[in-house]
């Protein structure tokens, strides 16, 4: 695997050559750390991973017919390393984990290529860093199972869908991560990707970009439609709003009578469901040891957000690049339909650690962009400069 990762760290660097190598080691460290710290955790307590191992080392399946399987996406590529190669337990978390490393990666790789400022939050820590070393995210992504694979895919697909034409093969691997993972989270992406096509205010891509990423995004979602729906069983639906929230209910209740974390979301209303998947649990409901960790990050997420609750915020998404508003879409879809059928905590931290980044990279992209601002406003007063901000200049990229 290092050995592996040597090549994988060179492509980087002759592809990228403004990321750090260093800083990409050390998050292969830290998150190695994480896949021992989960490794010991399933060890004492119940985790799908096992699941996911036994399911498919029991089985005298071939590797076409994991497709019909429930979460087939996880066993699909789970089968040729274990059927073919023999790897064991230990190994194929290892693999995972991996996997989920990958995706802080290529998150690293989005943040940095659109986002040139440095920009330091709480008096003296690089937001960056701060955001690739959340331990929530980490924990979650390093195991065998859905978690490491849909965030490997959603950060691969995200990275590629600003250049598609030259990152074909990364778009479409995470294309197929993110489906057969969560194919309703693939259709909120592609939603997304065409909103910040539509409404952003840049103009970066190319006439040819733009109508390739159209014309893939609505033939996806004329293909995939009936897969979409069958996640909620509305594919032979006559009323979908109707039937969707009967099986959101459904969900929502089966989710919170399975664990001591759950809660009666039912009758939450809207913002208050939307602050229950961002920011809990909190100190005040903290389910477990676990939970206490888990709250000084969402209190990290908490503070992060109230930098964008002002005016300024407001005017700056108005004339966002498509990149911004893109993100901020699919978190807000993506959240907006999790709000509906999560009710246990355990779960929601999970769920959300697959989307975060998106909000993240909005905020990230609004502080740099007010540093630059004021940057800009204090060298006009002194120079009499008459160019205007990189941002309006209709470029994606905050430059320093």
């Amino acid at each position: 695997m290092f050995f592996i990762n040597e090549i994988f760290y060179k492509r980087i660097a002759i592809r990228h050559p403004f990321v750090s190598i260093r800083l990409i080691r050390k998050i292969f460290l830290y998150h190695l750390l994480f896949a021992i710290v989960y490794y010991v955790y399933a060890v004492y307590n119940p985790s799908d991973s096992k699941h996911y191992y036994s399911t498919l080392s029991q089985s005298d399946i071939n590797w076409v017919e994991t497709i019909p399987m429930t979460n087939w996406g996880v066993f699909f590529v789970e089968y040729p390393f274990l059927k073919y190669l023999d790897f064991n337990y230990e190994m194929l978390m290892l693999l995972f984990s991996w996997f989920g490393f990958v995706g802080f990666v290529y998150a690293y790789l989005f943040f940095a290529e659109n986002i040139k400022e440095k920009i330091i939050v709480f008096g003296k820590y690089d937001l960056l860093k701060l955001l690739l070393f959340l331990p929530n995210m980490h924990f979650w992504s390093a195991s065998i199972g859905k978690g490491s694979m849909i965030f490997m895919g959603i950060m691969m697909f995200i990275y590629a869908v600003q250049f598609p034409k030259k990152r074909l093969i990364a778009l479409a691997l995470g294309s197929f991560f993110i489906f057969s993972i969560r194919s309703h989270v693939m259709f909120f992406i592609i939603i997304g990707v065409l909103f910040g096509i539509f409404f952003g205010s840049d103009k970066k891509l190319t006439k040819g970009t733009k109508v390739f990423l159209i014309f893939s995004g609505m033939l996806f979602i004329y293909l995939a439609w009936s897969s979409i729906l069958s996640v909620a069983n509305l594919e032979q639906s006559d009323d979908l709003v109707n039937d969707f929230n009967e099986f959101a209910y459904a969900r929502s209740e089966g989710l919170s009578e399975k664990a001591g974390s759950g809660l009666d979301m039912s009758k939450y209303s809207l913002p208050v469901k939307l602050f229950t998947f961002w920011f809990r649990p909190l100190f005040i409901d903290v389910p477990s040891s676990m939970g206490i960790f888990s709250s000084l990050e969402n209190l990290l997420y908490l503070l992060l957000f109230l930098k964008i609750c002002n005016k300024s915020f407001v005017r700056f998404i108005k004339k966002a690049p498509s990149v911004v508003k893109m993100s901020a879409m699919i978190f807000v879809l993506t959240s907006f339909a999790m709000t509906f059928i999560m009710s246990n905590l355990g779960i929601i931290m999970r769920q959300k650690a697959q989307v975060m980044y998106f909000a993240f990279f909005v905020i990230y992209y609004f502080l740099a962009y007010e540093k630059a601002r004021k940057r800009y406003l204090k060298q006009k007063q002194q120079d009499h400069i008459k160019e205007p901000l990189p941002f309006d200049k209709q470029e994606t990229t905050v430059v320093a």
